[in-house]
Formats: C-alpha cells, sequence, structure tokens
C-alpha cells in the first residue's frame, strides 16, 4: 500500500525479485514431510517467508523488516519475495514456487480474496502454514488472519477525521487502493454505512482506484478535483494513495481548501503535515503487523495454534495474543497522527 516506483524502477525491481526469490528460496529450502505435525508439516521448520502485494513499497518494507525482527528473536530464517505489481497473477507463481521449496510457512498479503486461494491450499495441503496479514483471503485459504485493526474501528477514524476537517458537511470522494482489494473495500462498505447513519450532510460523490501505484494514485487525485469543483475533502484508505494525494494538493490551488486524511505512516506524510497540506491521518504499527504475523506463523508451524477461535499464543514483545472468530487475530485500534505527534514516530 505504498510508494512504487515507475518506469525503470519497475524493471529493476522485478529483476530484484526474480534474483531475491531464486536465492531466498535456496536459503529457506527443505522438505515438507517428515515432520511432527499430524497434517505432514515440519514442526521444526521455521523458514517463514513473507510475500507482500508488492516489493518497492514502503508499507511493506515496514512490515516485513517488523516479520525479520521477530523471525530473529526466535531463531527461524526469514525471507521476502514478491512481485513488482501487486497483481494476484504474480503472487500465484511465488506460492507455487515456495510450496515446491517447502518452506514452514507463506505470510502473505493478498492482492485479490479469491484468485490465490488454490495455490495456497496447494500449499496447507503441502504442510505450509499460511497467515495472511493487511489483506485477507477468503477463510477457507489460510490458517489465520492477522487483522491490523478491527475494520469498524478503521472506518470509523477516518469518517471522524474527515468529519472534523470539513465540518461535517460537503462533498468528498474515496481514493482506494485496486478495486478488489479486501482490507480497503470493506473499510469502505463500513465508512459508507457511518456516513450514511451518522452524517447526512456529508456525500460521496465517487470512489477512484489508484491501484496501489503512485503515479496512477497521483492522476487520479487531479481527475477528482477536476471532475468535483466542489469537493471539499478526500480520504485514501491506502498508504500509497494518501501520499500521492498529498503530493498533488501540496503545489495546486486546493491547499488549504481541500482535506485529506485516510492511511498513512509517519515518515511519508510527516512534511505534508508539517506545511499543512494534511492535517491528521491514521495507522497502525505496519512494523508490529509484521511482527505479530511472524510469532502467528511460528505458533502454527509448531502446533500451538490452529487458527480455531480462542486459541492463545506468546508474541514476543507484543504479548499474548487470542485467535478470534474465522481465525483472525486482531493487533489493535488505529492511532491518529498529527502536526503535535508526528515527530515522535519513524516508520
Amino acid at each position: 500500500m505504498l510508494f512504487h516506483k515507475k518506469g525503470s524502477g519497475k524493471a529493476r525491481v522485478g529483476a530484484i525479485a526474480a534474483i531475491a526469490v531464486s536465492i531466498a528460496l535456496v536459503a529457506t529450502g527443505c522438505s515438507s514431510g517428515g515432520g511432527d505435525s499430524t497434517d505432514g508439516g515440519d514442526s521444526d521448520n521455521l523458514a517463514i517467508t513473507f510475500l507482500p502485494k508488492n516489493l518497492g513499497n514502503a508499507y511493506f518494507d515496514t512490515s516485513d523488516k517488523g516479520g525479520e525482527k521477530a523471525i530473529g528473536e526466535f531463531g527461524g530464517t526469514y525471507a521476502e519475495v514478491g512481485p513488482s505489481e501487486a497483481t494476484p497473477d504474480a503472487q500465484v507463481s511465488y506460492i507455487n514456487t515456495l510450496t515446491q521449496q517447502g518452506v514452514g510457512a507463506i505470510v502473505v498479503s493478498a492482492n485479490d480474496p479469491k484468485a490465490i486461494g488454490g495455490a495456497l491450499n496447494e500449499a496447507r495441503d503441502a504442510g505450509v502454514k499460511v497467515v495472511t496479514y493487511d489483506s485477507d483471503t477468503d477463510t477457507e485459504y489460510r490458517d489465520v488472519f492477522i487483522n491490523q485493526a478491527d475494520s469498524a474501528g478503521i472506518a470509523k477514524v477516518q469518517v471522524d477525521l474527515i468529519a472534523e476537517q470539513i465540518g461535517d458537511a460537503g462533498e468528498i470522494a474515496i481514493l482506494s487502493a485496486s478495486a478488489n482489494a479486501t482490507n480497503q473495500n470493506a473499510w469502505i462498505e463500513l465508512m459508507k454505512s457511518d456516513i450514511a447513519d451518522n452524517h447526512p450532510n456529508i456525500t460521496v460523490v465517487e470512489t477512484v482506484y489508484g491501484d496501489d501505484d503512485d503515479q496512477t494514485s497521483f492522476d487520479k487525485t487531479a481527475a477528482l478535483l477536476q471532475t468535483h469543483p466542489n469537493l471539499k475533502g478526500i480520504v485514501s484508505p491506502t498508504t500509497v494513495g494518501i501520499a500521492a494525494a498529498a503530493r498533488y494538493l501540496q503545489t495546486s490551488e486546493y491547499k488549504g481548501k481541500v482535506a485529506l486524511t485516510g492511511l498513512g505512516t509517519p515518515n511519508q506524510m510527516r512534511d505534508y503535515v508539517t506545511d499543512g497540506t494534511v492535517t491528521a491521518f491514521a495507522l497502525w504499527n505496519p512494523a508490529d503487523l509484521g511482527y505479530l504475523a511472524a510469532y502467528a506463523a511460528k505458533a502454527l508451524i509448531e502446533g500451538d495454534i490452529t487458527g480455531a477461535e480462542s486459541d492463545t499464543f506468546e508474541a514476543g514483545d507484543l504479548g499474548t495474543y487470542t485467535v478470534g472468530a474465522d481465525g483472525v487475530v486482531l493487533l489493535g485500534d488505529p492511532y491518529e497522527f498529527n502536526k503535535d505527534n508526528i515527530a515522535d514516530f519513524d516508520f
């Protein structure tokens, strides 16, 4: 969900990804058979590979470093592989290769809730544990989902922020990631319901998709402002989108006139908050998200949990967590960043 390189950067990221998967799979490869797990997995196989939506994405750079930290703490083997473009087809090829190599677990942020499901179930049949994080699949395709925050809470904080910033009245638009992104779609529906129920003077005039691409999101922002001359605010529930929209607003006639909020990271948004382009935005700590996902993968591999409701496991510095309904583990509440506190954070 964040900064995405364009032009020749795509080629470099793709080349790096291809090299990375080869190296990582050699490093993490081990047999999926002969273990202690009743489903054919190996309870000693702590080779855990993170598969984000795409590489070259600052949000996933941060979250996956959290996973790397956790895996280092418990003595596993960390790897990160992924496509340069945030597409489900690209993720499928990595899942298939990881399955063939017999990693202990795949930690994946899904580019589509269904399209990667068959590949994930093949991995699970081979004894590989599957943890989704940030963006979920349908429940039958994974063991546990690490949810960054309760969907209703994420939706509410964004609605509350935009309502405060536009005086609880006027036209707003939503700049999302891809049209199939599970998490954004859930948040958007909840945001619309909250607005309809509690903010009768706010109207959502359009939802557009920047495909988690910086330039596309920048262009979509420009188009929204041209199409809707009375627009008072934009909500972007994706860190790529909010940064691109802020970059557009910062040097345009709309700075200070059109409010912008959503989900972003302090490092990417600091300048925009400091100069008044953005008043406030929200997020969780993505490093904690990856950290928790890694410990959940460990607990699954070692048989401490199965993903059943009420299972509990230890997550290092984060403490004890409990698996909720449908195999969901909740990281915590979203946090609001503004001019008063943004200097206190570095991610």
